[in-house]
């Protein structure tokens, strides 16, 4: 009875317009009360008790720092000369300027670990650029919705800290390393339908008139923005300093580079900065926080363990409960971010995964890569409304543009399943 209630209530509060990390807590804490009527209000001890003990993980340090780079690198004015030297090194024509926007947000994927951040860092200087080359604005916020979709796959990723913090067996560096080649493959597959839609719809007819950049001023430019991800994921390689420490390191190289070299942050800016990235990380971290009370509940509650016998004895088999757990995300994804994914589901999966003896650093990014997809599946996609907003657009103009790059992207997630090798090559040629 008191399970059931446990997701009623969740639900419940969802239609009702309550925010995630708020329905999360109070149908944990409402069922642990229940649960525990005899003991009287000691039985509700539990809740602060995991409340902080879903906040006090060292790796989630790294979260409000790297939301902090994506602020800084934002304003520095570093996307814009990454993409100017971009456009120097392909050129201009018809979609170049979208394979431009996916390999800037790509790129910018090895700063931030936030994809609304990258969204609005490439989306503030590529959507006016494609507009006034001719591209449709429904069209370039599809581009780089999905483009800054591969940002929580190429490292560092604040959704992999969330997910290290909760699967043992799966460390910080070895999910950086294992999304790296997943990450670079969804990019490319992003590219392959934005250029041909481009060049099929005869988009960007002002593109080859505008003029191209010099390629050695554009390089000089571009060369603090290129040393940031050398920086950072070399540091760590190196074992220089922690994923934690990086982003630490980040901020300071971002604030270096904004205010002594670009001179495009003054003292004054970093009031704003600072709310800014402050407010994102305490609505991501009460989130996180509230989760760990309704993961309790459902532990203490034995809901788990007769869910995962449910779904093992279905008799669909290992690929079956896979392609069943995939529909599932895919679903779910369509209306909830990806961090409250990680935290709502990552519970209720783990007992499958350590059943079937899947790697866990290799569900890690198959279920990383359902979240990208999540962040430009309409209608709750956290990259489009980022997007569409800068394009002054709703998202329904998107869903004609986005969906071929849902497919591509989708590709890449079948071919990371069907050959788990793509994830785990890298992290065990670097010894994680």
């Amino acid at each position: 009875m008191i399970p059931t209630l446990l997701f009623v209530a969740f639900i419940v509060l969802l239609l009702m317009g309550v925010p995630i990390g708020a329905a999360l807590g109070l149908a944990g804490a409402a069922c642990i009360a229940l649960a525990n009527a005899d003991a009287q209000w000691f039985g509700l001890l539990a809740v602060p008790q995991n409340f902080y003990a879903g906040l006090g993980k060292y790796p989630l340090l790294a979260i409000p720092m790297f939301v902090l780079v994506g602020s800084i690198f934002d304003r520095s004015g570093v996307a814009l000369r990454l993409v100017n030297f971009a456009v120097a090194i392909v050129g201009r024509g018809p979609g170049m300027l979208p394979l431009v926007a996916i390999a800037v947000a790509m790129f910018l994927g090895g700063i931030s670990g936030s994809g609304p951040a990258n969204a609005a860092a490439v989306g503030g200087v590529m959507i006016l650029a494609m507009s006034r080359a001719g591209y449709p604005p429904a069209f370039s916020a599809s581009v780089v919705g999905a483009a800054a979709a591969t940002d929580i796959l190429i490292p560092p990723s604040i959704a992999f800290i969330v997910y290290s913090v909760m699967v043992p067996g799966a460390s910080v560096p070895a999910l950086f390393a294992a999304g790296m080649i997943p990450g670079v493959m969804a990019g490319l597959a992003l590219m392959i339908p934005a250029v041909w839609m481009a060049r099929k719809h005869k988009m960007g007819t002002l593109e080859a008139t505008m003029p191209r950049p010099a390629f050695w001023k554009s390089f000089r430019e571009a060369t603090w923005g290129l040393a940031a991800p050398v920086l950072i994921l070399g540091g760590m390689r190196a074992g220089w300093f922690t994923p934690t420490e990086a982003a630490v390191v980040a901020v300071f190289y971002g604030l270096f580079v904004g205010m002594i070299i670009y001179r495009t942050i003054r003292v004054r800016d970093l009031f704003v900065i600072l709310r800014e990235s402050g407010e994102l990380s305490a609505v991501i971290l009460l989130v996180v926080s509230l989760a760990g009370i309704f993961a309790y509940s459902l532990s203490t509650l034995g809901v788990i363990d007769p869910l995962t016998r449910a779904i093992v004895g279905s008799g669909l088999g290992e690929y079956g409960v896979l392609a069943l757990l995939i529909l599932l995300l895919v679903t779910v994804g369509m209306f909830l971010d990806g961090v409250s994914i990680f935290l709502i589901f990552v519970p209720l999966l783990l007992p499958i995964v350590n059943h079937y003896q899947w790697d866990p650093v290799w569900f890690g990014v198959i279920l990383t890569l359902k979240v990208a997809l999540g962040q430009f599946t309409p209608p709750m996609a956290v990259n489009l409304m980022v997007s569409c907003r800068i394009a002054k657009v709703p998202m329904e103009a998107t869903v004609r543009w986005v969906g071929w790059m849902l497919f591509s992207m989708a590709i890449v997630m079948v071919l990371v399943i069907a050959f788990p090798e793509l994830a785990l090559w890298l992290p065990r040629q670097l010894g994680y």
